[in-house]
């Protein structure tokens, strides 16, 4: 049984490799339901329940092409360091926009002034549970923060729809039928549809009433895809060129916006203004110190280059024409944001997760990010068990020198206290 399923996920891999293109996955998904056999098996699955998946549950059949071992370099599609490729002191290897599920096996420890500190990899991103590759429930947080969705039930399918049924229309509005899906809408060079035709969702996310088993006792999505546009190579070192998905923030009732989206889940957590950080909020005067800031203590930039992708915003569109605009891997699009530019769950946080505790895009804990000059600086409470090579990398393998010398923590990209 075990034969027979790594035989098929090598099929699937050389489909992707031989038809697709280095960086994007615009091969097997093509923007919707990819072929049957790819994940299923009707005579030999892993999973032995009702899906007869190949792989023994919904993750680890996602994974399967989605980790790769063997990688020396982020790669393509990869979303996941294989636990063969993971070293100790150095990061995981994906830099993905959304982050390496490999955080999660990064258990640190540490010590200050006589007191024990442990910060348990469960605590650097979503949980998703898929054996076959070491991934297990969160062992902390029994359902979603701020919501019911249960940790054991959490896998990629939560998220995303395996079988890419939310389209995206000529005239741009988001069905889950009408128009057949002719390949990927998550790129700046996806095709344009005419009229009836359709291209995918970004990466096919779950749109309005979409449900699964493990939405059972969660609810279904209530909410509209939310608009992305990404470079068509995206999973690369920033040491040089930032990678900027450019995301946007529809309008159209409201509904489509990635807070919104992102409550499906954790709904508590936007339920009061006055106790949560605001999230699908324009801007306002908050561009002005966003476009100025450059690091700890200067103030000098300009909005043509103050984008951060340390810390995105959501476009005050949806239109696919002005997001691809600026969805860049060659830093051709750092225009920082206007007034009516909005703050989203993803400006702090990374969807899958990220080298630091509650899967944030950066340390906020610690007083410093940078100290002296370095990551870890000399003080024990700045490493956090940490080593100069695994901060660099949580910083997708930025210099400690593309920060201030004293760099205090990104929530001053907006806020500029420091």
């Amino acid at each position: 049984m075990k034969k027979f399923y790594k035989i098929n996920l090598v099929l699937a891999s050389a489909g992707l490799l031989t038809v697709g293109v280095a960086g994007s996955a615009l091969a097997f998904h093509s923007g919707g339901v990819a072929n049957c056999a790819g994940c299923h098996s009707m005579h030999s699955p892993a999973e032995l329940g009702t899906y007869l998946l190949i792989g023994s549950d919904t993750s680890s059949t996602c994974l399967g092409c989605h980790e790769n071992a063997g990688d020396t370099v982020p790669d393509s599609y990869h979303i996941s360091t294989a636990d063969a490729d993971m070293v100790v002191g150095q990061g995981p290897l994906q830099r993905s926009p959304g982050g390496d599920f490999g955080w999660l096996k990064k258990d640190y420890s540490w010590e200050v002034d006589g007191v024990a500190y442990t910060e348990d990899g469960d605590r650097h991103g979503h949980n998703i549970v898929a054996i076959d590759l070491g991934y297990t429930e969160d062992a902390t947080n029994a359902t979603s923060p701020g919501g019911s969705f249960l940790a054991g039930d959490l896998q990629c399918n939560s998220c995303h729809d395996a079988h890419g049924k939310y389209r995206r229309l000529a005239d741009g509005t988001v069905a889950t039928s009408g128009a057949p899906i002719i390949g990927s809408g998550s790129y700046a060079d996806s095709a344009v549809p005419a009229v009836g035709q359709a291209v995918g969702v970004y990466r096919l996310l779950a749109g309005n009433d979409y449900t699964t088993d493990s939405f059972a006792t969660a609810g279904a999505f209530y909410t509209g895809v939310p608009a992305a546009v990404a470079p068509a190579t995206y999973n690369q070192s920033e040491a040089t060129n930032q990678v900027r998905v450019a995301y946007g923030a529809q309008t159209a009732g409201g509904v489509n916006r990635w807070g919104t989206w992102c409550a499906s889940c954790h709904a508590d957590m936007h339920s009061s203004y006055s106790y949560t950080h605001p999230v699908d909020w324009p801007l306002a005067e908050i561009a002005d110190l966003y476009n100025a800031y450059v690091s700890s203590g200067i103030m000098t930039g300009i909005v043509d280059t103050a984008f951060l992708s340390l810390v995105p915003f959501a476009q005050n569109s949806g239109a696919f024409a002005t997001l691809a605009a600026n969805a860049s891997n060659t830093d051709s699009a750092l225009t920082g944001p206007g007034t009516g530019d909005e703050v989203m769950c993803l400006s702090c946080h990374r969807a899958h997760a990220s080298g630091f505790s509650n899967m944030l895009r950066w340390n906020n804990d610690s007083e410093f990010m940078v100290e002296n000059g370095f990551y870890t600086g000399v003080d024990g409470a700045l490493a956090m068990g940490r080593t100069e090579a695994e901060f660099q990398a949580a910083y997708y393998d930025r210099p400690a020198t593309d920060f201030a010398a004293f760099q205090r923590d990104l929530c001053n990209k907006c806020h500029a206290q420091d």
